[in-house]
């Protein structure tokens, strides 16, 4: 895959050498709310993962791409998931790791790449995200991007602190004559 690249972030695939970064990501009890995750990764997994990171999204049924700074270092990872090639359509997730890193239009940028990558090259018709109710950020990135709220699943996400709603987001390819 060639290197999505926009004013400021790149997307690319992810390299052997990213296994730290993807340790730290993957390890982080802060984002294992969003990510679904129960329990850490171990490095000797993450390693294997990076092995088959090279799939052709029709392989494996997903995407994910380092989101690269001014720097060129990891700041994120955004993914396609279950990617249904009969329906067209995708599941679509972001993380911008490090609060330094957010807030700068880094992940708009991204998002927008991923999208444009998605609707022109994978021809997929639509793309949809799940996001916790109070996901302020998460939410407000998604409807600036065109995404539109059409969906609640109640009590959907068990935390710490309790259940919580997720919001179901969802944009369809825009038409161009």
């Amino acid at each position: 895959m060639t290197v999505l690249k926009g004013e400021h972030i790149q997307l690319r695939a992810l390299e052997p050498e990213d296994l730290e970064y993807l340790f730290a990501l993957e390890n982080d009890p802060d984002i294992w709310e969003i990510s679904g995750t129960l329990t850490p990764y171990s490095r000797k997994v993450l390693r294997a993962y990076l092995e088959t990171a090279h799939q052709d999204i029709y392989q494996a049924k997903q995407l994910r791409l380092a989101i690269c700074g001014p720097d060129q270092s990891a700041i994120g990872l955004i993914d396609l998931y279950d990617f249904d090639p009969r329906h067209l359509r995708a599941g679509i997730g972001i993380v911008i790791s490090q609060s330094e890193h957010r807030n700068r239009g880094y992940g708009a940028e991204a998002l927008t790449l991923l999208c444009s990558y998605a609707f022109t090259v994978l021809d997929l018709h639509q793309l949809y995200a799940g996001v916790s109710a109070d996901n302020a950020r998460s939410i407000h990135l998604f409807e600036k991007l065109g995404f539109k709220q059409n969906g609640v699943r109640k009590d959907w996400l068990r935390t710490a602190s309790g259940f919580k709603d997720e919001l179901f987001f969802q944009i369809i390819r825009p038409h161009v004559p």
